[in-house]
């Protein structure tokens, strides 16, 4: 009986390191999946990220060119929508609020 018991404890012993083994398998095999996973994302974000920044360049090199080939132009041009701006602004504050009480008391 003694010798059984002692044989079931060795087995149970050997069950318990199989076990674990595999488990620790298991475990770095996700932990490398999961690895390769963020690294091919991080690797396509970066590509997407260089890809945009020269075309970002790209696109300020022709505003950059066309502005100094037409100074007087883009002038004009970004008068007008500043001008624009200004009076869409005032427009928008004068018919969003009523003048305050303050305003009122001191304008009669």
């Amino acid at each position: 009986m003694k010798k059984q018991i002692a044989e079931l404890k060795r087995e149970v012993s050997r069950l318990n390191r199989m076990i674990s083994d595999q488990a620790e398998e298991a475990a770095h095999g996700w932990y490398q999946s999961a690895a390769d996973r963020a690294s091919s994302l991080y690797s396509g974000a970066s590509h997407r990220a260089s890809r945009a920044a020269k075309q970002l360049r790209t696109q300020a090199h022709s505003v950059s060119e066309t502005v100094q080939q037409n100074p007087g132009t883009i002038s004009t041009a970004v008068a007008i929508g500043g001008l624009f701006g200004v009076l869409m602004g005032l427009t928008i504050a004068r018919s969003s609020q009523p003048d305050p009480d303050w305003f009122r008391r001191w304008q009669r």
